[in-house]
């Protein structure tokens, strides 16, 4: 259970890192999901961007820039034993949730009447 508290703690911290301190650099990235190890060494930060394949991008080139002063500023305002390794991942879910709306959509299912 103290683990699932550390995840949430950390998301909420690196959001709120990134929607002041990087403003303007990462204004499409959300923080999606964090799983933390249980010796609580390491954490793989899930991020999803709102755009293209060029923001993507971008936002990899920027965790991969930015990932250490993440950390740092993170280690600042969390206190716990250890503050985790962290490595940012691209979650691409928001992406496949909305390829399958969008195979629904294009069945042309009107939901007001049963499906044969």
């Amino acid at each position: 259970m103290r683990v699932v508290r550390i995840n949430e703690l950390i998301k909420r911290e690196i959001s709120s890192i990134l929607h002041t301190r990087y403003r303007e650099t990462a204004v499409r990235i959300t923080i999606s999901e964090v799983e933390t190890s249980p010796d609580l060494k390491d954490a793989v930060v899930y991020y999803g961007v709102i755009g293209d394949r060029d923001d993507e991008a971008h936002a990899r080139r920027f965790f991969s820039k930015e990932g250490g002063e993440i950390r740092m500023t993170l280690g600042k305002r969390i206190v716990i034993k250890y503050l985790p390794r962290l490595d940012f991942r691209f979650d691409d879910s928001m992406e496949r949730g909305n390829r399958v709306g969008e195979i629904i959509d294009s069945l042309g299912l009107d939901e007001d009447k049963p499906a044969k």
